[in-house]
């Protein structure tokens, strides 16, 4: 089918959908994100709606209903779905504009709306499991292989050798160890800058559909070593130590002491940007998103930061921090990834 085809389809079911001409209305894209569901603007006069094609093939419409539902309930700002047809992938949401957190950042702001997004966790905090999948040691392994599959071997270009799988399994094993040794709470898993969005001094949440039952620092520390925008580490350590007080006073969980709950956060955050660096990858070699290379240095910044700050309590951060700067840093400057749109 053309565009211009599934253009008058979308046109047409968002006009029965909101009991309106068709002709009346007005479709506008709207920039995606990193899955395949395109976005639109519906606009009729000075009302507009964002209507969402997401592919049931390969996109998680029930869960995304299922977790804006769960979100609502528990005060957390997200966009309302006005019509859904999961058979089709078509949704028709409150349009929440196009503020996102990410730009509006600076070093005057950042503490008064990172506090707010600790709210936003503390919300998340509260949320029961029950209607979750467990961010198990399954979904952690599959995560931390795409840093080998996607990065290393296929971006990179480096063959690993059974050596080297041995180290990063030892390492996939630590860093999956901690995770689950973590008391568990609702996990967005992309909760940073570019899904929060402001709306009328609120931050709201958005891309949700792949919420987990999972790690205590897994969100924080999205947030705090966002992929997208860098702060100084002592920063970052007091912010995480105030959520860890805010978790203290304010939950019945069991939080360990700073010392160790600062641990948790880096191991977490280790797990994370491996993950990432696979993913980003893939995105580029598999879906054409050449932009995502951009990001690539700062993941990888946060990475060597992390193994080298854990190398004396772990043999294994060592040994993959030695690795990673021998064998994979030569090969990462020979990359030109600055100028990727």
């Amino acid at each position: 089918m053309s565009s211009s085809a599934v253009n008058e389809s979308l046109l047409q079911w968002s006009a029965e959908k909101l009991g309106l001409a068709q002709a009346g209305l007005v479709l506008e894209p709207v920039a995606g994100d990193a899955s395949s569901r395109r976005y639109y603007r519906v606009r009729t006069g000075a009302t507009h709606f964002l209507l969402v094609d997401a592919p049931p093939a390969t996109e998680k419409n029930a869960e995304f209903i299922a977790v804006q539902a769960l979100l609502a309930n528990s005060g957390v700002r997200v966009p309302r779905i006005l019509a859904a047809d999961i058979a089709s992938g078509h949704m028709l949401l409150e349009d929440l504009g196009d503020e996102l957190l990410l730009p509006a950042l600076h070093a005057d702001n950042v503490d008064s709306f990172y506090h707010r997004a600790f709210d936003v966790l503390l919300r998340f905090s509260r949320i029961g499991l029950e209607a979750l999948p467990s961010y198990d040691e399954a979904l952690l392994k599959e995560e931390l292989s795409r840093f080998a599959q996607w990065f290393v071997t296929a971006l990179l270009q480096h063959s690993l050798t059974a050596a080297e799988r041995e180290m990063l399994d030892k390492l996939d094993a630590l860093l999956i160890s901690s995770a689950l040794a973590q008391p568990r709470v609702f996990v967005h898993r992309d909760f940073h800058s570019r899904n929060l969005m402001l709306i009328d001094d609120d931050l709201a949440v958005i891309d949700f559909q792949d919420a987990v039952a999972g790690p205590m620092t897994y969100d924080l520390v999205s947030l705090l070593r966002d992929c997208y925008v860098r702060w100084p580490a002592s920063r970052v350590n007091e912010w995480a130590l105030n959520y860890r007080k805010l978790l203290l006073e304010q939950t019945e969980y069991s939080v360990p002491g700073e010392r160790e709950f600062l641990h948790w956060f880096d191991l977490m955050g280790l797990q994370r940007h491996i993950k990432v660096l696979g993913t980003f990858a893939r995105l580029y070699l598999r879906d054409g998103k050449q932009a995502y290379l951009q990001d690539l240095p700062l993941v990888i910044h946060y990475v060597q930061s992390v193994l080298s700050r854990n190398a004396v309590q772990h043999a294994v951060c060592a040994e993959v921090g030695a690795w990673f700067d021998a064998v994979l840093l030569p090969r990462i400057r020979q990359q030109d990834w600055s100028a990727a749109q």
